[in-house]
């Protein structure tokens, strides 16, 4: 029997709350929570086995922004954390990896510095997840404000055998609207890999859970789940049932 899959619920950090983006738009911001540890708790408790941060000032700014709200997690929940934003040295990493991530997801230097990344994956095996945010099939850059020329299976491929834990995918088109997964483009890029695909943007409904267990995304680690489970568009357990996650 194939591993169950992880749902990630996502906690999006801006100017230290927990909040979501339509579209990667810091300027359409809803916040949920103005205490970040607390609804890592709630997630946990939720059955959650995992939990995915972005610092989303990190990203527009290229170094860690919400760095106590980060720490904040961390000290309060069990689960494993990865987290992406803003990190873009091996600094960076090694720091965030000592404080007890479990892994961080590294966007931007992905494009601009791939070796970096290939000398973290050596550094700290199985720490290190790559994300590639993509619109109109175009990986995007420092925060999603930079549109580059890159394909995102053309990026992935140049990972292969790096010994990254997992690829992120986002289709920002599809973030945080509640339209549904891109499941073509993501399973397409699960395809062309052998690395673990994560998807992300849009996740609106049971029906992307169920879509998860489908033979053709046996290749998926799983997906992440903002506004859906925050809105209570999705019931948590029932959920983490259908994924074989249950507590």
């Amino acid at each position: 029997m194939a591993d169950p899959k992880i749902l990630f619920p996502a906690i999006d950090l801006k100017d230290g709350q927990c909040v979501r983006l339509v579209k990667g738009d810091m300027d359409q911001a809803t916040v949920y929570n103005t205490d970040p540890a607390a609804q890592a708790k709630d997630f946990e408790a939720q059955g959650f086995r995992w939990l995915h941060v972005v610092d989303l000032n990190g990203a527009f700014e290229g170094e860690s922004v919400n760095g106590a709200a980060v720490e904040a997690i961390l000290s309060a929940t069990r689960n494993p954390v990865q987290l992406g934003g803003g990190i873009r040295t091996l600094a960076h990493i090694e720091n965030w990896l000592e404080k007890g991530l479990a892994r961080v997801i590294l966007g931007t230097v992905a494009v601009r510095d791939p070796d970096l990344v290939k000398e973290a994956c050596r550094l700290f095996p199985g720490k290190v997840a790559v994300g590639i945010d993509a619109k109109g099939g175009k990986v995007a850059v420092e925060g999603w404000a930079e549109a580059s020329e890159l394909g995102v299976i053309e990026l992935a491929r140049a990972f292969e055998g790096a010994g990254v834990a997992a690829i992120i995918y986002t289709d920002i088109d599809r973030d945080g609207v509640l339209t549904g997964i891109n499941w073509e483009s993501t399973l397409d890029l699960a395809d062309a890999v052998s690395i673990p695909v994560i998807a992300s943007g849009g996740l609106a409904s049971i029906a992307d859970i169920l879509r998860m267990t489908m033979p053709d995304a046996a290749k998926l680690e799983g997906a992440i789940s903002g506004r859906a489970l925050y809105d209570g568009r999705i019931d948590p357990a029932e959920a983490l049932s259908i994924l074989g996650g249950t507590k």
